[in-house]
């Protein structure tokens, strides 16, 4: 987690931006480029089971994402870094490395990130829009419903000043659907 300025770094793109559940001396806008926030990992513990499989964001390969960037003491690097891997690793669909992102105001710096393991077989892969909203849309799991997750989501992405306009797109083709089988009474 050190980088040039024997700083250390961490990035979030989810729910670490709004709760990321340690100490830090620094908060930073940053964007990391060569990756993308998406729904790209199927979820069979928190948003969804074995049997009714649900979707948990992800940094899939491609494009660019904006997030928060965390300068956290030396004396607490370890304990953030044993903390982020229980978080993030449960079921160790993520692979942590060491990235350069761009602060936004000016700066690079070396932080750790948890990318997608395109090999995991939790891996959903590259998925349409509409694949998305079917396997988001009625999963549940121990955290609760998915559509909750994403709803949650967009409106902290709001609230950091970020437009995602997939998300919100996304957002809305879910709660269509959920809206639709409500109707129905199924």
């Amino acid at each position: 987690m050190e980088d040039e300025n024997n700083e250390h770094w961490v990035f979030g793109y989810g729910s670490l931006m709004w709760r990321p559940g340690f100490d830090f001396v620094e908060r930073r806008a940053a964007v990391l480029h060569g990756r993308r926030r998406a729904f790209c990992i199927y979820s069979v513990h928190h948003r969804g089971t074995p049997a009714r499989k649900g979707l948990v964001l992800g940094l899939a390969p491609g494009g660019s994402v904006r997030g928060v960037a965390y300068r956290v003491l030396e004396s607490d690097r370890e304990a953030v870094l044993d903390y982020l891997r229980d978080r993030e690793q449960p079921t160790e669909t993520y692979v942590e490395r060491r990235r350069p992102v761009r602060l936004l105001g000016g700066g690079l710096r070396s932080a750790v990130v948890f990318l997608s393991d395109v090999e995991h077989p939790q891996w959903a892969g590259v998925l349409c829009l509409e694949a998305q909203a079917d396997l988001i849309a009625g999963a549940t799991g121990l955290s609760g419903r998915n559509v909750d997750y994403l709803r949650d989501l967009v409106d902290h992405l709001r609230q950091e000043g970020i437009a995602d306009h997939t998300m919100q797109t996304l957002l809305g083709m879910v709660e269509a659907r959920e809206w639709a089988t409500r109707a129905s009474g199924r």
